[in-house]
């Protein structure tokens, strides 16, 4: 996986590194993060909640909030940053050069 840059607050480690691939991979195809709840970090991606990938993304600067004028009222929406998008190209290519073995594992182990 290629690395993370220096994050803007404290660490959060990525937990769940399925999800977060996955989550790398919409946001590239240019899908946004919808942020219900700022205060528990609710979370929304392509109809499905984020648990763990959102906190880390915005932390290292990968994500950022931008207005969205077709946007509901009250949500926060977020996409990738210039450098979210090289991380992802990078983390993304590091991720398919993996066997399809270690991939499965590292899914179902999280």
């Amino acid at each position: 996986m290629a690395a993370l840059p220096h994050p803007r607050t404290p660490s959060p480690a990525v937990v769940h590194l399925g999800e977060f691939v996955d989550t790398l991979a919409a946001l590239r195809r240019g899908h946004v993060i919808v942020v219900m709840d700022p205060d528990k970090r609710t979370c929304i991606l392509d109809g499905m909640g984020l648990q763990w990938s959102f906190r880390s993304l915005d932390a290292y600067g990968l994500v950022e909030e931008f207005d969205n004028p077709d946007g509901f009222e009250g949500l926060h929406y977020y996409r990738l940053t210039s450098d979210g998008e090289q991380f992802a190209e990078r983390a993304l290519a590091a991720w398919c050069e993996r066997p399809w073995h270690q991939r499965l594992m590292l899914r179902l182990r999280g």
